[in-house]
């Protein structure tokens, strides 16, 4: 059985995909030894790193609305909190360190005092995917140490150099924006979000050249912030990296 380590790339509610993407790879001969995490990648690579399968995150996606995840928190900082998202992490694994993982977790976040990158590898889990899932502007920054920290997307949106960093040698990343057309947004939400990810879109371009597969799923008919497609964006997700996986199999 070939081992790899998995890059699971921010994109808001388009991070659906990704669980479709881990149920592909369960399918092949294909054994994950590291996860790298970013935004909702974060998010969804904590379960999968602490042992749950594709078919259990798909139950946990399914019933989750906006309100589960977030709520407003008025700040100078922010007008929302994403503190629920992490009180999700703990109702489903516990209150877990990062280093307690079944297979070597990262997730990447943003210092927004300086720019530069901060992985995480040890610290409260749930922690950690708050800080990373922190879209700027609109959840408000973890404060950890002497930093805050906001959404990993800013420095490293699709984690492939830090993947190998903490010892994948063979890598699939998942770029969940290189595809995505979203159309006139439907609201301020959208407006925030879809700008967040344009501009970093040409920056991960330079992230996945070093990947020895990169899976790109065409999410060009999802909008990046409705709840109500996450059964399809996984469906999508499974169907786009089947052909993707052909080449480690």
């Amino acid at each position: 059985m070939k081992t790899v380590g998995i890059a699971l790339g921010g994109g808001a509610v388009l991070g659906a995909a990704h669980v479709g993407v881990l149920k592909a790879i369960e399918e092949t001969n294909l054994e994950i030894s590291h996860i790298t995490g970013t935004s909702i990648g974060a998010f969804v690579g904590a379960f999968y790193a602490f042992g749950l399968k594709s078919a259990d995150i798909e139950k946990i996606a399914l019933n989750l609305g906006w309100f589960d995840l977030t709520k407003i928190a008025l700040s100078k900082y922010s007008l929302l909190t994403n503190k629920k998202l992490g009180e999700l992490i703990i109702e489903h694994l516990g209150d877990k360190n990062i280093e307690d993982s079944i297979i070597p977790l990262a997730i990447i976040t943003t210092n927004i005092i300086n720019g530069k990158k901060v992985v995480l590898t040890k610290g409260s889990l749930a922690k950690a995917v708050m800080a990373s899932t922190c879209i700027p502007g609109i959840f408000k920054p973890i404060e950890m140490d002497d930093m805050m920290l906001v959404d990993g997307g800013i420095v490293e949106n699709v984690p492939i150099d830090t993947l190998r960093e903490i010892g994948a040698k063979y890598t699939i990343g998942v770029d969940l924006n290189a595809k995505s057309e979203h159309g006139k947004p439907g609201n301020i939400l959208d407006v925030i979000v879809n700008s967040f990810h344009f501009i970093i879109k040409q920056a991960v371009t330079l992230q996945t050249q070093s990947a020895d597969v990169l899976i790109k799923p065409n999410l060009s008919e999802f909008n990046m912030s409705d709840m109500s497609q996450v059964e399809e964006l996984m469906e999508k997700g499974y169907a786009d990296a089947k052909a993707s996986l052909n080449k480690l199999i």
